[in-house]
């Protein structure tokens, strides 16, 4: 008598398919981050650790100048640039992805050519934008601008303290605009048409369509795109290195916590660096901050109302 083969359990099933994904999370995401906050209690010169000094490096980047006023800094230019690229790409790229979803001329050509410039690496992009767009010599924007009688704005772009965060925000934006416009194109889409004809047949307007229908409808990939670019925006350091160097030029007026990290860690002591403890400091208030912050976020989303499908 033949015995039928034994099949696997499903939850073993799916560890099956989890476990490999898990190992390299583990060890190249969790691991560095233990060991990062296990520098945060040492004292180091440079690259090399030292002593054990207990809450001293968080004592001095809350209390001592010159730390607490770059982390206070960086802080307060992660919250502006988290607003500028949030309201970008969430609102703007919505508005795209709706215009698109409406069928107007050329949305088959906006889908595929919005998601080119999210492959291009951050360094690239930083590249073409300072040296190429917003150079003071020959820049092309200063270019389009005298030539439509705008040369009172022009100016350093990435010179002035006042410009250069948001120009940061915007060029991030403009390269991962096509994730955002991926994401809500696919979510309205998926909206179930029978609802979308009884709005219409009741004589829901574009904005009461947007407002009743669709924002709700889509409130969960608006709360997933929101977290991305949260973490993204918490964590980033290409595009500050790439158009304003690590330095977070003009003045710290760039300097992000991805910045202020790299430079305080991997910096030597003699250029401004604090050492590897200091550095694994800033890295655990960093990840303290998004893990706050991802809270935060949830909870805020979770108490909207949800829409039943």
């Amino acid at each position: 008598m033949e015995t039928q083969p034994s099949t696997p359990k499903p939850k073993l099933f799916i560890v099956y398919f989890l476990l490999p994904a898990l190992c390299i999370y583990t060890i190249f995401f969790f691991v560095p981050i233990i060991d990062s906050i296990r520098l945060s209690f040492y004292d180091a010169n440079g690259l090399i650790v030292k002593e054990f000094v207990g809450w001293g490096n968080f004592k001095k980047l809350f209390t001592v100048y010159p730390f607490k006023e770059r982390l206070i800094n960086a802080f307060t230019n992660n919250i502006e640039f988290f607003l500028i690229v949030t309201f970008i790409q969430n609102f703007i790229g919505f508005l795209i992805a709706y215009l698109i979803t409406r069928r107007m001329w050329g949305a088959n050509t906006v889908r595929k050519i919005s998601f080119l410039p999210t492959t291009l690496s951050v360094i690239v992009v930083g590249f073409l934008f300072s040296k190429l767009i917003f150079n003071p010599v020959f820049g092309v924007l200063d270019r389009i601008l005298e030539a439509v009688g705008l040369e009172f704005l022009i100016h350093a772009w990435l010179g002035d303290p006042a410009t250069a965060l948001p120009v940061l925000a915007v060029v991030i934006s403009w390269q991962f605009m096509g994730e955002t416009i991926l994401f809500y194109t696919a979510a309205i889409d998926n909206i179930p048409q029978e609802i979308v004809e009884a709005a219409k047949i009741d004589g829901a307007n574009q904005l009461q369509m947007i407002r009743y229908i669709v924002v709700p409808y889509i409130m969960p990939v608006i709360m997933i795109v929101t977290i991305i670019i949260f973490i993204g925006d918490f964590t980033q350091f290409d595009i500050v290195y790439a158009m304003a160097t690590s330095q977070g030029n003009p003045v710290y007026a760039t300097d992000l916590f991805g910045s202020l990290f790299y430079r305080a860690a991997f910096t030597v002591p003699a250029r401004g660096g604090w050492g590897i403890g200091m550095g694994a400091a800033v890295s655990t208030v960093m990840s303290l901050v998004v893990f706050i912050g991802l809270a935060g976020w949830m909870v805020f989303f979770k108490s909207k109302k949800k829409v039943d499908y």
